[in-house]
């Protein structure tokens, strides 16, 4: 057994001592978005630090529990918060959250995360419903040996988002009046916000949004077989020509504001689901 695999069963092991909920959907809940965790019918929430293996959030506005429960008629576990890399934990410390997921039994996995936009067509506000991305973080979590019980050697990237979901949600979010783009998402480090420069760089390549997650916890995903939805808000315009200094309380305020209507994108979505175990 794969020292990976041994950290996700003691992990699961420990959870199924507490609950024995199948979920369904895992969700991960970014910055500025964990207050969605309470529209969960929760029925246990462990903090992120007593799970075995685990290790404690330390970014800004992330609680850093696991919650258990059902949202939009489906059974859903969810991180109300994340682990990012620029915490100084490993992409494999920063996954084992999704490998948990998949283990327990999630088929499909729904991310959220605040991001910078780029494209001057979005603004502050917006929810970017993400078609695909690019992956400057430096590392990926699917390097070192591969354990093929967990997922192949060489996953396929060829839709690394699911497009039914993809196209659902736009269709969701056309249905109930909320401004909505797709777009593709570029993951760095972080923790610094970027250069004037370094926006019209990531904005020549294609990009459209900028962040620093999704894209370790989406490789993971993929790896498992697992279908994937990501949803970023736009809290910053990052406009190389008119850059103006970040506000992190901004950011996560407009995070907040934010959070009702991609609420109502994800509870529609979970709702319009015939997805199957």
């Amino acid at each position: 057994m794969s020292e990976l695999r041994a950290s996700i069963d003691a992990a699961t092991a420990h959870l199924r001592e507490i609950t024995d909920f199948q979920p369904e959907y895992g969700i991960i809940l970014g910055t500025g978005l964990g207050g969605f965790a309470d529209e969960i019918e929760a029925v246990a929430s462990v903090p992120f630090d007593r799970i075995p293996g685990m290790v404690k959030s330390t970014a800004l506005s992330h609680e850093g529990n696991m919650v258990f429960g059902t949202l939009g008629g489906r059974r859903v576990m969810a991180m109300q918060g994340r682990l990012h890399f620029y915490e100084g934990y490993s992409m494999q410390q920063i996954t084992l959250p999704v490998r948990i997921m998949r283990a327990m039994g999630c088929h499909s996995l729904i991310m959220s995360n605040a991001v910078g936009g780029m494209n001057p067509l979005m603004v502050p506000g917006d929810i970017v419903v993400v078609t695909d991305h690019i992956n400057l973080m430096g590392d990926n979590p699917l390097i070192g040996p591969n354990d093929d019980e967990l997922g192949p050697r060489f996953p396929d990237m060829s839709q690394p988002y699911d497009r039914a979901y993809v196209d659902r949600t736009a269709h969701l979010a056309l249905e109930h009046g909320i401004r909505a783009h797709k777009g593709v998402y570029v993951a760095v480090a972080g923790p610094n916000l970027e250069t004037a420069a370094e926006y019209r760089m990531l904005r020549r390549m294609g990009a459209d949004i900028v962040g620093m997650s999704v894209v370790p916890e989406n490789l993971v995903a993929v790896h498992a077989g697992m279908r994937v939805l990501a949803l970023s808000v736009i809290t910053d315009q990052c406009l190389p020509d008119a850059l103006e200094p970040a506000d992190v309380q901004e950011i996560i305020g407009v995070a907040n504001r934010t959070e009702p209507s991609l609420r109502k994108l994800v509870v529609s979505f979970l709702e319009s689901s015939d997805d199957e175990v």
